[in-house]
């Protein structure tokens, strides 16, 4: 027993349209499979539009009317979908439902149009053809058959869709979580960051604290230990603090601590470890330095700069210590040395002072 060729070919429309995510997807195999199955000289894949037929598709011998509108009550389209069945118009100029002014530019003589879906139609397929032509009932009931797989294929696009919508309403939803995951990650990274800097770093002058010395100074000893290098550590006591707080306020002595620590930055290389251990005492660790000597003589000389061109006082009692080649003494020792070497440098410099008085 033989097939019937176009059984065939509805069941392959059938399966195609079963696969469609779109609704150019359905209107492409509709209107082939319609001219086919029918052997028309035209087929439209027609739309409902609120109160408007959309011819939205056509696969014909000569333009039709793809892409325009049309009142449903004033074309046969929107007639089958509004009486929710088809129509076989052997004459399409004997027939009153058939706007004759837009079918004129036509080649179109005879027609069938089948609405898709019959419980509240959404569209309809319409079959053209060039010569006076009346439909059998076979090519009607393909036609039907092919506008009932439509209107399935049309629900299955709305839920393509709908899910496609929810897929993409969720992954934006996904990424502006995310998004602001990154946000909230990256500002407690940056309060962490700015709390991690404002634990190592002393507020009034901007150099490292002594939390932050102790912890960059272990590290550029042991820098210098690894490299067979050697360090300065350099004490300093800032003198008349204690004066100028009593005499013209903290404001004054605030100044002061200024003005040491920028001339301590400004004397020393970025890599340098410069900081203010607290009240009025800093501190230096500097390494591949020329001489202890040298290093003296260029702070002095910067106070003497600077209590020159300014006019503001500025005195600094120092003490140094060195750490040994291949290792030397550790933080603690170097800045024991270096304490005491100052306190001993202030002792013989407020000696100098009263002999001077006397």
């Amino acid at each position: 027993m033989t097939a019937d060729p176009q059984a065939l070919r509805l069941i392959r429309v059938v399966q195609e349209l079963s696969m469609a995510k779109d609704v150019d997807r359905v209107a492409e195999i509709v209107r082939s499979a319609a001219r086919e199955l029918t052997g028309a000289d035209g087929a439209t894949f027609v739309l409902r539009d609120g109160q408007q037929c959309f011819y939205r598709d056509e696969d014909a011998i000569s333009p039709l009317w793809k892409g325009q509108r049309f009142p449903l009550s004033a074309c046969i389209s929107g007639w089958a979908m509004l009486n929710r069945r088809s129509t076989v118009i052997p004459d399409i100029y004997a027939d009153s439902r058939i706007p004759h002014a837009a079918y004129r530019p036509t080649f179109v003589k005879s027609l069938v149009m089948v609405p898709i879906r019959t419980l509240e139609p959404i569209g309809a397929i319409g079959t053209y053809w060039a010569t006076p032509h009346e439909a059998s009932e076979q090519q009607v009931m393909l036609l039907q058959a092919l506008a009932d797989s439509t209107s399935i294929a049309m629900e299955n696009v709305q839920v393509y869709a709908e899910l496609e919508r929810r897929v993409a309403d969720r992954t934006l939803q996904l990424v502006e979580v995310n998004q602001r995951l990154q946000a909230e990650m990256r500002e407690r990274e940056r309060m962490a960051a700015e709390v991690r800097q404002l634990s190592l770093t002393d507020e009034l002058t901007g150099l490292s604290n002594r939390r932050g010395f102790l912890l960059l100074a272990e590290r550029e000893l042991e820098s210098a230990r690894r490299r067979g290098g050697r360090c300065l550590l350099l004490y300093a006591d800032l003198d008349y603090l204690k004066q100028a707080n009593d005499r013209f306020g903290h404001a004054a002595g605030d100044a002061m601590l200024i003005d040491a620590a920028q001339l301590l930055r400004s004397l020393f290389r970025s890599t340098d470890v410069v900081a203010r251990l607290g009240g009025d005492e800093f501190v230096v660790l500097a390494s591949d330095y020329t001489s202890s000597e040298e290093v003296l003589l260029r702070l002095h000389r910067a106070l003497d700069t600077f209590r020159r061109t300014t006019g503001r006082p500025l005195s600094l009692s120092v003490g140094l210590a060195e750490s040994g080649l291949r290792g030397g003494s550790g933080l603690d020792t170097l800045l024991q040395q270096a304490d005491s070497a100052m306190y001993a440098n202030k002792c013989t410099r407020h000696e100098r002072q009263q002999v001077v008085n006397q």
